[in-house]
């Protein structure tokens, strides 16, 4: 029933989700009761681990899959310097590991009974499979910046290509024309010229470096006539190679080969058919190119070479974008019928036994998981409640064990329980502003949003747990680092910032949009700032909701004015929370650029200690001197966690692994 406290306090708001809790009630009573069931909030986007980008997508990758490594909880305490412990690794799929002395050469062994969930053995080739398929252009991933550590990755996944290089060339003729996976044939060899083919021009050979296009389409407008756009064209020395893994033999039988980068519809040239061959992308030759080698009799040690030693790399190895995929499910049902529940593969300590739209994924225990000795819980569901007025009561009803997100209109009555958990965390909550879109192109405007925000109301009578208002982008706690603050709560400045772009009062200003997705704590947190603008700036703004999945959609498309945002960070680095905003970075979605900045982040990679702080210090700096982004607070995490739970450990990240949970009989 709902506690008196809630009814007291909230009578209509404990109607209301009673009755919203009704059809979760009904859909419980269809399926075997869980051992284990938690609220994961917005209904998830994909399971793919080089797809995924949020925290709830997280939580059940996490569950399904398993890296070479994982991040285990710790405690959240500040320690004497006042920094806030991290989480160390753990063995995952790889049992041992080795580090070179120069700090650029890892490599991990995978342990023997590592297994697939039908029973196929889990390899380094697995691994290295899946983290090219990560970097491959094609594929889109958001989070393929992770891999750019490892030597060659950034030249593979942006296909630069210099003359005199060993690249591979894909062929133009797949299995199936919509699918990345499986490749059509692949030729290796040398570049030995790049050029574009015009109607008007023919074949003109360039002197310059390439770059391969992503999208491998070179289709034309409506105002284009035939052969008007001109296509790219290569001529490669093809040398014999039998397996794609092999070194590439240069002293072997090779022959020279042209290709033309034509790979939709429409049919080769007549003028040049005889002689090019259709090819869907030109890269770097990836084994000779990138820094992962495979070896052992039975493909059990994965090498890999690093550009410059990388202090947080074990963590990125940890993080869920690096799981590896199974091979042949993904190239036999496609991207988007891998991952549903009849063919996907997984290798983690839980199985994807059931998903229902807007209800409920279930996860059942893996009985080929290496350690499933040690994974108590046998049926997880996770359920997709957006509201968390209606997810607590159903906490409350004893429905739901763990809340990952709570209602703010209350949280000074949950706060003071024992089944409250709570720790500082290392992530920041914010607002992206699109500087295409004026008047946010002009940066007074973008401060004088930011100064006229008072963000201690925000976190003392909203948030209300403990939150910190930011003035920079990266939380504190990290050991070392200094970051630079951007503009105080000030409104005289903010009237004068806007007045001198040419909105004196607000005077002309343009109504925009504020976006967000479907979330009682996003919705009062923007409500609070729309009246802010209001007060103090004279400027009115809308608020529109969305639900998670196209919510994502448009905020990657930056289809938005400003839009909410959160990071947490996923490496116990500044780094990690700065990289993001480089030049067309996937999770900039500003349509913000610094070259300064650029240079500074790039520079941060072959730095050491505190030179490398200064530069990300640095990088801040400009962040928050051109405010792209409006940082807010700093989060703190907030679970309602029932007692009959054990193995919850609060930590800066918010990361509870499932299979590390047990629950006591009711």
């Amino acid at each position: 029933m709902i506690p008196r406290w809630l009814r007291n306090s909230f009578p209509y708001l404990a109607i209301g989700i009673l009755l919203a809790g009704l059809g979760y009630a009904i859909s419980f009573g269809q399926l075997e009761p869980a051992d284990f069931t938690y609220n994961n909030g917005a209904e998830i986007k994909t399971v793919d681990p080089a797809l995924a980008t949020g925290s709830p997508e997280g939580r059940i990758i996490n569950g399904l899959f398993e890296g070479l490594l994982r991040n285990m909880p710790t405690g959240t305490e500040p320690d004497e310097t006042n920094s806030i412990p991290l989480r160390p690794v753990t063995m995952g799929m790889a049992d041992t590991f080795e580090i070179s002395e120069d700090g650029k050469t890892y490599t991990f062994h995978i342990r023997e009974s590592a297994t697939w969930s039908n029973g196929d053995t889990v390899t380094a080739e697995d691994f290295r499979w899946s983290w090219q398929r990560m970097l491959h252009p094609e594929t889109g991933s958001e989070y393929v910046y992770q891999l750019y550590s490892i030597e060659g990755a950034l030249q593979y996944n942006t296909g630069a290509i210099e003359l005199g290089e060993i690249v591979e060339v894909e062929h133009g003729e797949r299995q199936t024309k919509t699918e990345l996976f499986p490749r059509a044939s692949i030729s290796r060899g040398k570049l030995v010229a790049h050029g574009t083919w015009s109607a008007a021009n023919g074949v003109v050979w360039a002197e310059a470096s390439a770059t391969d296009s992503a999208s491998g389409s070179h289709g034309h407008g409506d105002s284009e006539q035939e052969g008007d756009t001109p296509i790219e064209v290569y001529k490669v020395t093809v040398y014999s190679s039998d397996h794609i893994l092999d070194e590439l033999d240069l002293s072997g039988d090779s022959h020279e080969m042209l290709f033309i980068k034509h790979t939709d519809d429409q049919e080769i040239p007549e003028s040049i058919a005889g002689e090019y061959t259709r090819c869907f992308h030109v890269l770097p030759d990836f084994q000779s190119t990138v820094g992962l080698k495979v070896s052992g009799s039975d493909q059990r040690i994965l090498s890999v070479q690093l550009v410059e030693p990388t202090p947080y790399f074990l963590d990125l190895v940890a993080f869920y974008p690096l799981y590896p995929v199974h091979r042949k499910t993904v190239e036999t049902h496609g991207a988007m019928g891998w991952t549903k529940q009849e063919n996907i593969v997984t290798n983690g300590p839980f199985l994807l036994h059931d998903r229902r739209i807007r209800d409920r994924i279930r996860l059942v225990k893996n009985p080929m998981y290496w350690n499933a000795n040690g994974v108590s819980l046998e049926i997880i569901d996770a359920l997709s409640v957006e509201s968390d007025t209606t997810a607590l009561n159903m906490y409350m009803n004893g429905q739901v064990d763990w809340l990952t997100s709570l209602p703010t209109m209350i949280m000074k009555d949950l706060m003071p329980r024992e089944d409250f958990v709570s720790a500082p965390m290392l992530a920041s909550y914010f607002y992206r502003l699109n500087v295409d879109q004026k008047p946010l192109d002009d940066v007074r405007v973008r401060r004088a949003l930011n100064m006229a925000l008072d963000k201690a109301k925000i976190t003392e009578r909203v948030s209300k747990a403990g939150e910190i208002p930011a003035r920079s982008y990266v939380p504190p706690g990290l050991a070392g680092y200094d970051g630079y603050q951007c503009g105080e709560f000030n409104v005289k400045e903010a009237k004068r910032l806007l007045a001198e772009a040419g909105f004196p009062g607000g005077e002309g200003f343009p109504t925009m949009r504020i976006l967000y997705n479907t979330n009682d704590n996003h919705q009062a947190i923007a409500q609070v700032i729309q009246q802010d603008w209001k007060n103090n700036l004279g400027i009115e703004v809308r608020l529109e909701n969305m639900e998670w999945r196209t919510f994502l959609s448009n905020v990657s498309e930056t289809q938005f004015d400003i839009a909410r945002a959160g990071w947490i960070g996923d490496y116990p680095d500044p780094n990690t929370f700065l990289d993001m905003f480089v030049t067309d970075g996937p999770n900039n979605q500003t349509n913000w650029s610094n070259q300064q900045y650029d240079e500074l982040i790039e520079s941060a990679k072959t730095l050491r200690g505190d030179e490398r702080l200064k530069a990300l210090s640095d990088a801040e700096k400009i962040l928050m001197e051109e405010q792209p982004i409006i940082p807010i607070y700093y989060y703190v995490s907030k679970n309602m966690v029932s007692d009959r739970v054990k193995g919850f450990s609060a930590n800066i990240q918010d990361v509870h692994p499932l299979h590390v949970l047990t629950v006591e009989d009711k």
